[in-house]
């Protein structure tokens, strides 16, 4: 890791090799203790005893609300747990992988800490030297940027090819892991080694077993391992659990989620290999199966048509909405832009999301179409604020967890079996 001191804000860049090796073992980095007996390290210099509670207490930020260690409320949030761990007083975060979703991670930090979460970043790293320059690469969906676009000072911020050396950093509290999906379980393993609590993109692994591994090695830990499962924290999507649980429009009946695309332009190598992506239906579909466990719990059936790249499921439950189905595809050709929706059917009436619209929830009632006014931001800001609260609280676990995590992954298998993929 270069000599340059931690720095203040960053952006960054991501999917990408990141620094790991293929996890077909699940194996810690060498030079990291397996997690599964390691204990949790001291408190980092400046950490204060965990309370239970936000560990900022009422403090402002620069736009005078409260801090959001304190106030960051969400549909995915959940109570405080009682195992706490020692709190710091910033939370020094640092990105594996600087891809498109390293680029996104960044971002998200670098909006919460203008937004007045007590965090910085202080190293990244990627294997590719030329990624470490501080500048944005083109490319995504919801989250592209401008090409060339600063993400950090190299100057301030540590950076490195090796991401053992990043885990070794006294400094890096928390670690976002933003490299290929078969690196994830491995390098996640080494951070809980070193004490850090994560924050793993989706999806975890293609094996559900995996993500279990993970998950118990989280526990013994007592680290944070959250996967990033940005759509619980989308704004309308979010919305749309708060109706499910409150009743607000009566019993949903129906509900429909599609998620269209062309392929990945990016990183092709790896995505239009099915073996290590899992094609759409994991990379892509994963944000709506994740969605409809989440809303009602796991299926009692699953018909699943089309293939690896297009995928449409009918989910079924006995006790549940009638009609659950989601679309998932990225074999659109080139320049078809990106549609993510749902249209659900509720008995007092149908909210319908599109985000290819300036407002894009509407509710549809008694002849009247309202658009609903709902949070500005995503839920990439969304689910970092939330892990980072989580730490600041001193929480050794949050929700979406890597239990849950596990729980899509056996659905996912079981949708891949329902379409004859094997």
């Amino acid at each position: 890791m270069s000599a340059k001191k931690p720095a203040g804000d960053g952006n960054g860049r991501a999917k990408s090799a990141g620094g790991a090796r293929s996890t077909s073992g699940s194996k810690p980095a060498r030079g990291a203790a397996n997690s599964a007996g390691a204990k949790p390290p001291k408190a980092p210099a400046g950490a204060q005893p965990a309370r239970g509670v936000a560990a900022t207490g009422g403090a402002k930020s620069a736009k005078g609300a409260r801090s959001p260690a304190s106030t960051v409320r969400s549909a995915a949030a959940q109570p405080a747990r009682a195992e706490t761990t020692a709190v710091p007083a910033e939370i020094g975060h640092a990105v594996i992988g600087l891809g498109l979703m390293g680029r996104t991670h960044l971002r998200a930090l670098e909006h919460a800490r203008a937004t007045g979460v007590p965090c910085r970043l202080v190293a990244v790293a990627d294997q590719d030297a030329k990624r470490l320059d501080g500048r944005a690469p083109g490319g995504g969906n919801l989250q592209a940027g401008r090409e060339g676009e600063p993400l950090f000072d190299p100057s301030v911020v540590k950076t490195t090819t090796d991401a053992r050396a990043l885990l070794a950093d006294p400094s890096v509290h928390s670690v976002s892991i933003c490299t290929h999906t078969d690196t994830h379980v491995e390098l996640a393993l080494a951070a809980l080694a070193a004490g850090k609590h994560v924050l793993v993109e989706k999806p975890i692994a293609l094996d559900p077993r995996a993500v279990k591994k993970l998950a118990d090695a989280a526990r013994k830990a007592g680290r944070i391992a959250m996967p990033a499962m940005c759509m619980r924290f989308w704004p309308g999507w979010s919305w749309l659990k708060s109706r499910v649980e409150d009743g607000e429009l009566g019993a949903l009946e129906s509900v429909v989620f599609q998620r269209l695309a062309s392929p990945p332009a990016w990183a092709t190598h790896f995505y239009r290999d099915a073996k290590r992506s899992g094609g759409a239906l994991v990379d892509l579909h994963i944000h709506d199966a994740d969605l409809v466990q989440w809303l009602f719990g796991a299926p009692d059936s699953v018909a699943s048509t089309g293939d690896l790249d297009h995928v449409t499921t009918l989910y079924r439950y006995q006790k549940g909405p009638r009609h659950v189905v989601a679309e998932g595809g990225w074999d659109h050709a080139s320049g078809f832009p990106f549609r993510m929706r749902f249209v659900a059917v509720f008995a007092k009436g149908t909210a319908e999301y599109d985000a290819a619209r300036a407002e894009p929830l509407h509710l549809h009632r008694n002849g009247i179409t309202t658009p609903v006014d709902i949070t500005n931001g995503d839920g990439y800001q969304g689910e970092m604020r939330h892990f980072l609260a989580s730490v600041l609280r001193g929480e050794t676990s949050t929700s979406p967890s890597m239990d849950e995590a596990a729980q899509v992954a056996e659905l996912l298998v079981r949708e891949r079996a329902a379409l004859g993929a094997g």
